[in-house]
């Protein structure tokens, strides 16, 4: 009777026990963060995505109440970043800056990893999203999106039309807008953004859709001519912009950045880490500073990141099949 009595006892403390380790698991999924979070990020250091990811880590941090870390994990097109934080442990220590990369890579370079990262991460929220300005070198012979189209059409194959590189957000754009319009151009892609702007100034390419902050400071000093912009809506600091989609409709391009956590997460860990991006991306300061540099703050919620994913995996699936675009 004693021995029964003790393993009933022991029994009954077990059934107690789990759920005691059930309920210290939760307490510590609620006692997130108690150390600092690694914010990885896919680019180098410099860029208006490195320098967007600390302008918005600084108030998370401050939200959060511990350090929010930016670590930077350039190459093969933000793949190491987002494949590192794919593989990170589910905790909510290990972030990742996603961009639209995460929706050309698995077209374009299908071998890369995350093969799929609507199931490999996590969507917290939207950060930014910026659109192109579509600058053409003073020597061109347009002022408008319209005249644009009609110049390449009278000179099919010679205008020139440069790029950051190929696959690259920028060259896809110019990829779309070859197909819509109708037009014989020739890409010329570069390995950045700023070796491009430069031959663009000195008359060496012709034309080149360029985020707002990579073509501000051609267009203020008259070393190219905007056209147009390629939201939906002329933008603040340039009202005498108007959109491409006015002469072709349906036409808007945007990069975004998103934010990301492992699969897995617990879902109180993402709302608190939502809550705090949106802290951040709502905090006026920081948004006017940023808009400054041609970045728009998004406070956008997880739903919109996955929106945002999936629409341009379609969109630019279809722009580099159709055109058979490939890396060399």
């Amino acid at each position: 009777m004693h021995r029964r009595t003790l393993i009933g006892t022991a029994a009954a403390a077990s059934s107690v026990l789990l759920p005691g380790l059930r309920a210290g698991t939760a307490r510590a999924q609620g006692t997130w963060p108690d150390r600092a979070i690694t914010l990885i990020e896919g680019y180098p250091p410099g860029g208006v995505t490195d320098i967007t990811s600390r302008a918005v880590a600084d108030p998370m941090s401050r939200s959060l109440g511990v350090p929010v870390v930016v670590e930077n994990r350039p190459g093969a097109a933000t793949s190491v970043a987002a494949t590192y934080a794919a593989r990170a442990r589910p905790d909510g220590y290990t972030l990742v800056m996603g961009t639209t990369t995460l929706a050309i890579n698995q077209t374009l370079q299908p071998n890369l990893t995350p093969k799929d990262p609507s199931r490999e991460l996590d969507a917290i929220g939207m950060v930014f999203r910026t659109p192109f300005i579509l600058h053409v070198h003073p020597g061109v012979p347009a002022t408008n999106t319209a005249e644009l189209i009609a110049h390449c059409k009278a000179n099919p194959g010679k205008v020139l039309f440069g790029s950051p590189g190929t696959g690259s957000v920028s060259h896809l754009c110019l990829e779309m807008f070859r197909a819509r319009a109708g037009i014989d151009i020739v890409h010329v892609p570069y390995r950045g953004g700023a070796p491009a702007a430069l031959d663009l100034r000195q008359g060496r390419i012709h034309v080149v859709f360029q985020a707002v902050q990579e073509a501000a400071t051609t267009l203020a000093d008259g070393g190219t001519r905007g056209l147009a912009v390629t939201a939906d809506a002329p933008l603040p600091g340039y009202p005498a912009l108007p959109p491409v989609s006015a002469t072709l409709p349906g036409f808007e391009v945007f990069f975004w950045q998103g934010l990301f956590a492992p699969a897995g997460t617990p879902a109180p860990i993402l709302a608190r880490a939502a809550a705090a991006l949106r802290t951040a991306t709502e905090d006026r300061a920081l948004r006017t500073r940023l808009a400054e540099q041609g970045v728009e703050l998004v406070s956008g919620d997880a739903g919109v990141l996955r929106a945002a994913l999936a629409d341009d995996t379609r969109r630019w699936g279809d722009v580099i099949r159709e055109g058979n675009i490939r890396l060399e």
